[in-house]
C-alpha cells in the first residue's frame, strides 16, 4: 500500500512540472509553443519585454490592425538625359475587426513620394517639402484633372473601405474584385475604377495583424501618418547617396476624448545611389517597417538599448491608452523629448515627440 501511495505522489508531482501553455498538460517541454520566450526560467519583471496585450478581451471588444506596405520598384537610375528617381508607393490600411472575423471599420490611405537625383549623384528635388498622403491631397492628387477619372483616389479608396465593413476577409476577397484586381461588384465598380487588388491584400494583412489593444465596438477608428524625405542626402566619393522616406503611422480608437487603443509603427524606406546616379540598392524587395524588423532594427545590438524600437513603441501605445490627447501632450519629457515619467521611461528611452504629434494628428 505504501508503494502505491508513493507512486501516485510522484505522478502528481510530475504532472505539475509538465504543465505548459495556459495550464495545458504537455508531454515534452521542448516542443511547447508558449508565447513566452523562456518558459523554463522566467526573467525578472524589470527585464521582461513590455506586453502589448495583458488581459483577456472584454465583452464587446474589437481587434485593431495595421498594415504598411512599401513598393520601391518604380525607382530608376539617372542617365545623361534624365534624372534618376527614388519612387515610393506606400499602402497603409487600418481595420477594426470583431472576434467573428467581421470588419467593423476600415481606413485606406497611401503615400506617394519621390526623390530625384542627377547623373552626378546630386539631389534635384526639394527634400524639405511636406509629404502628403493621397487622402490628404484629395483632388490635388489629380485623377480627375489629369486622368479623366470620375472619382478621385480618396473617394475610390473610401468606397472600398465602406464595402469591406460588415464582411469577413474571405467575403471581401470573393466579392470585391475579379481576377484582374478590379472591382467586380457592380455597386463598388460605379465608384472604384482603379486597381484594387493591392488594397484588398492590405486589408487582409491588417486583419491578420489585428489584436485586442482595448478598443470596443462603436469606438472611432483613426489613422494618422507623418511622412518626410528630409533625411535624404546626395552621393559623395566617400559615401553613397540616400533617398529616404520616413513615415510614422498610428492607429487609434477613441471613445469621446479618451484613447481606447493605440498602435504605432514606422517605415524607413531607403534607395541608395552612387555619384553617377546609378541606383545601388535592391528596390525590388521593398522595405520593412520597424515593427516587422523587430530586433533586426538593431537598437539592442548596435545602440546598447535595453528594449528594441518595437517594444518601446508598444510600451508608449499601452501607456497612452485610457488617456486623453491633452494627457499625452502633457507627458513630461527632457530636452530631447525622451520621457522623464518614471513608469514610462523605465521602458521608453527614445524621443516621443513624434509619437505625441502622431496622436494629436489622429485625434483631430
Amino acid at each position: 500500500m505504501l508503494k502505491i501511495i508513493a507512486f501516485f505522489l510522484v505522478l502528481a508531482t510530475l504532472l505539475g512540472v509538465l504543465t505548459g501553455c495556459a495550464g495545458t498538460p504537455v508531454i515534452y517541454m521542448t516542443n511547447c509553443t508558449c508565447p513566452t520566450a523562456a518558459p523554463v526560467v522566467e526573467a525578472p519583471a524589470e527585464e521582461a519585454a513590455p506586453a502589448e496585450e495583458t488581459a483577456p478581451a472584454a465583452e464587446g471588444a474589437v481587434k485593431t490592425g495595421l498594415y504598411i506596405g512599401a513598393n520601391l520598384a518604380d525607382s530608376k537610375s539617372a542617365t545623361a538625359e534624365e534624372n534618376g528617381e527614388a519612387k515610393y508607393d506606400v499602402t497603409v490600411v487600418a481595420v477594426a475587426i470583431d472576434d467573428a472575423g467581421v470588419i467593423t471599420d476600415c481606413i485606406i490611405d497611401s503615400i506617394p513620394a519621390s526623390v530625384t537625383f542627377d547623373a552626378s549623384g546630386a539631389i534635384t528635388s526639394d527634400t524639405a517639402a511636406a509629404v502628403q498622403t493621397k487622402n490628404e491631397l484629395g483632388e490635388a492628387y489629380g485623377m480627375k484633372a489629369y486622368a479623366g477619372a470620375k472619382y478621385e483616389w480618396n473617394e475610390q479608396a473610401q468606397a472600398l473601405a465602406d464595402y469591406a465593413v460588415g464582411k469577413t476577409v474571405e467575403e471581401l476577397k470573393n466579392g470585391a474584385i475579379g481576377e484582374d484586381g478590379k472591382a467586380k461588384d457592380a455597386d463598388l465598380a460605379t465608384t472604384a475604377t482603379i486597381y484594387l487588388g493591392g488594397y484588398v491584400s492590405g486589408i487582409e494583412a491588417a486583419a491578420a495583424n489585428a489584436a485586442h489593444h482595448g478598443a470596443q465596438a462603436g469606438d472611432d477608428l483613426r489613422l494618422a501618418i507623418l511622412a518626410s524625405v528630409s533625411d535624404s542626402a546626395a552621393a559623395t566619393a566617400e559615401k553613397a547617396g540616400n533617398a529616404q522616406l520616413n513615415a510614422d503611422v498610428t492607429v487609434l480608437t477613441m471613445n469621446g476624448e479618451t484613447i481606447t487603443s493605440c498602435t504605432i509603427d514606422s517605415l524607413q524606406a531607403k534607395v541608395a545611389f552612387d555619384t553617377t546616379g546609378a541606383i545601388t540598392s535592391d528596390v525590388a524587395s521593398g522595405a520593412q517597417t520597424k515593427n516587422q524588423l523587430g530586433e533586426a532594427y538593431g537598437m539592442k545590438a548596435y545602440a546598447g538599448s535595453k528594449y528594441e524600437w518595437n517594444e518601446q513603441a508598444a510600451a508608449f501605445a499601452s501607456y497612452v491608452t485610457g488617456k486623453t490627447v491633452a494627457d499625452v501632450n502633457g507627458i513630461a519629457v527632457n530636452e530631447k523629448t525622451a520621457p522623464t515619467d518614471a513608469d514610462l521611461s523605465s521602458t521608453v528611452t527614445i524621443a516621443i515627440g513624434g509619437f505625441q504629434a502622431l496622436v494629436t494628428k489622429a485625434a483631430q
